[in-house]
């Protein structure tokens, strides 16, 4: 199964959940209970310290043959106070884009990945008005460092920020709320100026989306429609025009009558609770190209597993589900695995999605065979038919 020429082969991280000593982020003041929010099974922490040892973690992924690096740059730590433009964040990423190049590691930057500094968060977030120029005055600060740099994915899966925007709204017993329309306008309205601006720098922009693979059951057609319009469908067509958009894709969720099905009793489910079904970032890709019909880049898909032969397993379904997609004449231009390392999963180390495994005292790296498979596929740019 082979892939196009230039296919890009890597592994995606969010500052948060590797850096470690985010303290001016609103994950982190909630972590330690200085802002409203649930209580955390353990806060971040020192994380897995990559905000130093990133040469190291990207060596590792160079050199098992991989040639993308998706990472994001921490608004908290290039804005901490509002206004006030930290030149030495700022060069800290400059750093990073300059080790993942002289590695010929093709870096992905991601501009905002769920974590807001806490003054924005304060203010009210993207619950207010004010949210998109605060947004839009962050990315005209980090332009500088998009000089030469190719692919910027605006904001991280804003759907999830949308379902997740209003704190007076519980969570279901299955599935997810329904995006907040405000929060969603304001996100499109902050993209669509963030990819101007990044345009502007002659990188090509769009943002990924968490895509859910929503499959309805005989008759209930309509109701995965209606469902899946507010928390996937729009950030998919927002995303028509741009340079490309990111799919996203994990599990699926089954759609009755009455709206979302729990997983069925007999079916495999990974640490965080999802249902094990490499195929879905198939119909998310699907689902992408329909709607915004852009270019396609697969910027997360993973499994939260410790048995690191079900991780290889589940990748090469989820590629065989890519491949399939290109035979279709579906323009797919990369694949970049969740995650490179083991991470902080938003409130809990116990979720293990990374290809590269540490210590949690010494920080020590460990990768996985899974690591060297994926890189294997890299280096021919085919998946084995058996």
């Amino acid at each position: 199964m082979n892939f196009p020429e230039g296919f890009l082969w890597g592994a995606s991280t969010a500052a948060h959940q590797i850096e470690g000593g985010n303290v001016n982020s609103d994950w982190w003041q909630r972590e330690w209970g200085h802002l409203p929010g649930p209580p955390v099974e353990t806060p971040s922490g020192d994380a897995a310290d990559s905000y130093h040892r990133y040469p190291e973690d990207m060596a590792l992924l160079a050199r098992a043959g991989l040639d993308a690096y998706r990472f994001s740059i921490e608004w908290a730590r290039i804005e901490p106070e509002q206004g006030w433009i930290s030149r030495a964040a700022v060069d800290h990423y400059r750093r990073m884009i300059g080790t993942a190049r002289d590695l010929r590691l093709t870096p992905m930057l991601t501009l905002h990945h769920f974590t807001n500094p806490v003054w924005f968060a304060r203010q009210g977030g993207w619950m207010e008005d004010a949210a998109v120029d605060a947004f839009l005055r962050y990315v005209e600060a980090v332009l500088p460092l998009l000089d030469g740099v190719e692919l910027v994915c605006t904001i991280n899966e804003p759907n999830m920020v949308s379902v997740l925007a209003d704190p007076e709204v519980g969570f279901p017993a299955v599935g997810l709320p329904p995006g907040v329309p405000h929060v969603t306008d304001r996100l499109i309205a902050a993209h669509r100026g963030a990819v101007e601006l990044v345009r502007s720098a002659g990188a090509r922009a769009g943002w990924s989306v968490a895509t859910q693979a929503y499959q309805p059951e005989p008759g209930a057609e309509a109701v995965a429609a209606e469902y899946g319009a507010s928390r996937e469908d729009v950030f998919l067509d927002a995303a028509e025009g741009d340079d490309w958009v990111g799919v996203q894709a994990y599990t699926r969720t089954r759609i009755g009558p009455d709206g979302p099905l729990p997983i069925p009793e007999s079916a495999e489910r990974t640490l965080t609770g999802w249902e094990y079904y490499p195929p879905a970032v198939g119909e998310g890709i699907r689902n992408a190209w329909r709607r915004a019909a852009v270019p396609v880049y697969v910027t997360e898909n993973g499994i939260a597993t410790d048995d690191d032969a079900r991780r290889i397993d589940y990748m090469t379904g989820a590629l065989q589900a890519v491949h399939a997609c290109l035979e279709d004449g579906i323009d797919v231009r990369g694949y970049l695995h969740w995650s490179a390392l083991d991470n902080y999963e938003w409130g809990s180390y116990r979720p293990r999605f990374g290809l590269i495994a540490w210590d949690r005292e010494t920080f020590e790296r460990h990768p996985k065979p899974s690591l060297e498979w994926l890189g294997r596929i890299a280096q021919v740019n085919a998946l084995p038919a058996s």
